[in-house]
């Protein structure tokens, strides 16, 4: 429930293309990020909201995005 309104379960991930200096940013303002996670896909970790839910961060890897431009 969020405002009296039931609200659906998601995972949401916002996309960057340098995860680590992203990370080192955050941290410099005082966020603490996740260990990131290494995968063949990509690179993600989460860090926490004010409100105690979870927020991803991902740097993909895989062709599909690697290769894709900026509109």
């Amino acid at each position: 429930m969020h405002a009296e309104h039931p609200m659906l379960g998601a995972v949401l991930y916002l996309m960057y293309v340098d995860l680590r200096s992203v990370m080192q940013m955050l941290s410099s303002k005082g966020v603490v990020c996740a260990t990131p996670v290494e995968a063949e896909w990509g690179i993600s970790t989460s860090l926490r909201l004010p409100s105690g839910g979870e927020i991803g961060l991902y740097q993909p890897a895989h062709p599909t995005m690697t290769g894709a431009r900026s509109p």
